[in-house]
């Protein structure tokens, strides 16, 4: 399988065994997935006191986007929904002969995909959707901005990083860039992963708009990728 998708925008990934010759060097900084690591767990406390705050009955002045409760059915239905594409673009993948163009991962990986699912929902389907100007306002806000999702994660693009460059010196790196058929056929499912996340933040059965249910589904959707990997021998290291 040849998916990538729990690759983080903001959270390095782990740095893969040295004879693995497939592991992005741009997210291979162990040292840095810790440091974002833990300022999205702070920023994840910030989020549940506000969530707490709610709950008491406090009037929350600028607090986070989707810190409020949600059924859960809406949950369940979020995860259900996440798993069946995940299964889709496991299937299509095994079809099109792409499943074998995948890159190798570490165990310290959890920690990124964990840690996005949290930072990525607020990001996204918390700040850049545009609620207050009308219905098709939000629905184009929601294409747009699954599409700028879709475009920062690495998958048209890599940073080729030196041996002996650091997980942040960026401006070492050389982007290398590849359009062949699996970075199109990822890039199209992790855009309907947007979508359907953005959907369960504001559809009917999430009446107060909470981000609970995307981020339920945004982390099914990675363990579900992990495990797969692991069953195909791609875990390849603690760190």
């Amino acid at each position: 399988m040849a998916i990538n998708y729990p690759y983080s925008i903001f959270i390095p990934l782990a740095e893969a065994a040295p004879d693995a010759d497939n592991v992005s060097d741009m997210q291979s900084d162990p040292t840095m997935i810790i440091i974002m690591a833990a300022i999205s767990i702070y920023v994840f406390k910030m989020w549940l006191d506000d969530f707490r705050a709610g709950q008491r009955g406090e009037s929350v002045k600028g607090g986070f986007p989707g810190a409020t409760p949600a059924p859960m059915k809406a949950v369940w239905i979020a995860i259900i929904g996440a798993l069946v594409i995940l299964g889709l673009e496991t299937g299509g993948e095994i079809a099109l002969g792409i499943s074998g163009e995948q890159s190798d991962i570490t165990w310290l990986f959890l920690i990124s995909i964990t840690t996005a699912a949290f930072v990525e929902e607020l990001i996204f389907r918390g700040f850049l959707v545009v609620t207050n100007k009308g219905k098709a306002a939000l629905i184009g806000s929601a294409v747009g901005f699954s599409f700028l999702f879709t475009i920062l994660h690495p998958f048209f693009w890599e940073l080729d990083m030196p041996e002996d460059a650091a997980g942040w010196q960026v401006w070492q790196g050389t982007l290398v860039w590849d359009f062949s058929l699996k970075p199109w056929f990822t890039s199209a499912f992790l855009f309907l992963n947007s979508l359907w996340f953005y959907l369960m933040r504001f559809w009917a059965i999430n009446p107060q708009k909470s981000l609970i249910p995307c981020m339920a589904a945004h982390l099914a959707s990675n363990w579900g990728v992990f495990v797969i990997k692991l069953a195909q021998g791609h875990v390849v290291a603690l760190y």
